[in-house]
């Protein structure tokens, strides 16, 4: 996962970083196509994606984040968590996307107890400005139980949506820090129905609500690993699988040929191949559970 000397290693690599961007059109494209809330951009196919700011009660206080979703239509639900940097162009990204391959997205933000909102241009601003510094005692509030509540109230937000086919059940997906909300969420709201962790951090611990050991029966998951993560934990791919198959779970558990992070289109380690690849392999598990 995100240590903090990888990530100094990370704001090094800044200026490299915001130049293949750059050069690559990437972020700039990002800026261009993700519009102000409320604003709406045409979609593939049936009515226009719509992006809103929302805000809803939380056991925690009041939840933010950003809602996706089409138009004229209803499409199942999925709450997305953003990684350490929090929501940001690069997440918006993500999130549109998703929406426009048939879900009413939920980027949530993880920090919501403590601020609002983005907190980061980049992942390039987050690594060489001091960032993990910054969101430590956020993530310091973070177990199993708060995990639980949180995942909760924004199913239910979400199941309370107009736009959300309420009768399809939900989806969660996290990366990195967050990579373990995706395997809390279907054991703490019955209407998630899968759950999908990328370069997850923190999945297989030995306390007694190790994300590890919230697969549920019947559901659907996809547990995307980074090789340099694996070869910190070898035995963690081992655990999950042997968990996931004490629950009855359904599960995909792979160890990619990338490094941490390489989902994330503004993270210095994306790998367009692989991050493709862990893309389809979500949406493939979406489309069974949901």
């Amino acid at each position: 996962m995100c240590s903090e000397s990888e990530l100094k290693e990370w704001g090094r690599k800044q200026s490299l970083t915001r130049r293949q961007f750059g050069a690559a059109g990437a972020m700039g494209a990002v800026a261009a196509c993700t519009p102000m809330a409320g604003q709406s951009t045409p979609a593939a196919a049936g009515g226009e994606i719509t992006m809103r700011g929302v805000e809803f009660a939380a056991p925690a206080g009041t939840l933010d984040g950003e809602f996706y979703y089409r138009e004229g239509t209803r499409a199942p639900g999925v709450v997305f968590w953003p990684d350490i940097a929090g929501i940001r162009p690069a997440k918006r990204q993500m999130a549109r996307r998703l929406a426009e391959a048939g879900y009413a997205v939920l980027l949530a933000n993880p920090y919501y107890r403590d601020v609002k909102g983005q907190q980061f241009e980049d992942f390039a601003a987050f690594a060489s400005g001091g960032g993990f510094q910054k969101v430590s005692p956020w993530r310091g509030r973070f177990d199993s139980e708060t995990i639980m509540m949180d995942q909760r109230a924004a199913a239910d937000w979400l199941m309370q949506q107009d736009a959300v086919a309420k009768d399809r059940g939900l989806g969660t997906q996290g990366y990195c820090m967050t990579g373990s909300f995706a395997l809390i969420g279907p054991a703490a709201a019955p209407q998630m129905r899968a759950g999908c962790s990328f370069h997850g951090g923190g999945l297989v611990t030995d306390k007694p609500g190790s994300p590890h050991r919230q697969f549920q029966s019947g559901k659907h998951y996809l547990v995307a690993i980074a090789k340099n993560d694996d070869a910190k934990a070898p035995g963690d791919k081992t655990a999950l699988r042997e968990a996931a198959q004490a629950a009855g779970a359904i599960a995909e558990i792979e160890v990619y040929p990338a490094d941490h992070g390489w989902c994330v289109p503004d993270s210095p380690s994306y790998d367009e191949a692989a991050a493709e690849r862990a893309w389809a392999r979500m949406l493939e598990t979406y489309k069974a559970a949901l």
